[in-house]
């Protein structure tokens, strides 16, 4: 069992939690992280989704809920690592956006990183494969379904930021 801080529409903490997979109240929120990690190339870290999971098989980018106590820096930083193995400081990260929906608040953030593909660790169950792609390679893979809505989405919203940084250097 996971349990969740709820947080109120002001992304005030309730002091109360919530069970992972129930229904959300009115007014209730849950936080979910999520990153994007670059390699000052122009290339973008992609996993892939496991067997057995929601839109197994397709590419995202490394993020999740936060568990109950988590703030929002030290969720990220526990998914990532979870997900690809990429150990990173809080100060390491940076918001690039934070958007609201029904129940979630959702944080974006971006992650300056050099790693190999030989040195991700997948977890079994959450992750089956990783690749750098450029963000044409990342199109491609929206424009075939291999990317959900959801995440393609997150992408499109925040692609002009992260060709920004990936320009920059």
């Amino acid at each position: 069992m996971e349990w969740n801080d709820i947080y109120d529409s002001g992304r005030n903490l309730t002091g109360r939690v919530h069970l992972r997979g129930t229904a959300w109240g009115e007014g209730e929120y849950g936080l979910v992280v999520c990153v994007w990690v670059y390699d000052g190339k122009g290339n973008i870290l992609l996993t892939r989704r496991a067997p057995g999971k929601t839109f197994a098989g397709t590419w995202e980018n490394s993020g999740g809920a936060a568990k109950a106590g988590e703030d929002s820096l030290t969720a990220i930083q526990r998914e990532l690592f979870e997900e690809t193995g990429i150990r990173a400081e809080p100060a390491e990260f940076q918001l690039l956006r934070t958007v609201r929906d029904k129940n979630t608040f959702f944080d974006h953030y971006c992650l300056k990183r050099e790693v190999s593909l030989e040195q991700i660790v997948l977890l079994p169950g959450e992750t089956d494969a990783a690749q750098w792609a450029t963000f044409e390679q990342i199109h491609r893979l929206i424009s075939e379904k291999k990317i959900c809505d959801i995440i393609a989405a997150q992408f499109l919203a925040e692609e002009a930021t992260l060709r920004g940084l990936t320009e920059m250097l």
